[in-house]
C-alpha cells in the first residue's frame, strides 16, 4: 500500500525539485491527529497515512478524496522542506518570549508552507485544498485571536 502512495507523490517531488526523503508510517508516534511532519535536521518528510485517513473522514465524511488529501498534505510538507526561511523562523520561534509572538510565528510557518503547496498543486483539487487549508489554519487563527483578545 505504501508503494501505491509513493508513486502518487513522485510527480510532486519531481515538480518541486526537492531532495527531501519521504517516510510513511501508519500512525503518529504520539497518537496525535497529524497527517505529516517535516524534520529540518534530517530533511525528511514523514506522512502518517492512518492519521490522514482519519482527517479525510472527519472533513469529508468518507475516504473518497483520500488520494487528493495525501497529495495535499505532502505538498504542504514540501512547502516546509523547501522554505529557505524555515531555519530562521524556527530559531525565532525557539527564542520567542511571548505567547503572541509564538502564535504569530507558528502561523507564519504554516501559512508559508500552504502557499507553497497551493502553487505546487497548480489549481488541482482546488476546492478540496481550500477546505483542508482552512481547517488546518483554523486553530492558528483562534490562537492569535486569543492572544490579541479579539
Amino acid at each position: 500500500m505504501k508503494e501505491e502512495y509513493r508513486s502518487l507523490l513522485q510527480p510532486l517531488l519531481i515538480q518541486s525539485g526537492s531532495k527531501a526523503k519521504i517516510e510513511m508510517e501508519g500512525h503518529h508516534p504520539e497518537s496525535r491527529l497529524v497527517g505529516g511532519k517535516y524534520s529540518l535536521t534530517t530533511h525528511t518528510i514523514t506522512l502518517y497515512i492512518e492519521e490522514i485517513k482519519k482527517q479525510c473522514i472527519q472533513l469529508f465524511g468518507s475516504l473518497a478524496f483520500l488520494e487528493a488529501y495525501i497529495c495535499i498534505v505532502f505538498a504542504h510538507e514540501l512547502g516546509h522542506a523547501e522554505d529557505q526561511a524555515l531555519s530562521i523562523l524556527a530559531d525565532r520561534l525557539d527564542a520567542a518570549k511571548s505567547e503572541t509572538e509564538k502564535a504569530r510565528l507558528q502561523f507564519l510557518i504554516e501559512k508559508r508552507a500552504w502557499n507553497y503547496a497551493e502553487k505546487l498543486l497548480q489549481k488541482t483539487h482546488r476546492t478540496i485544498t481550500k477546505k483542508i487549508i482552512t481547517q488546518s489554519l483554523q486553530s492558528y487563527y483562534q490562537e492569535i485571536e486569543l492572544q490579541y483578545g479579539a
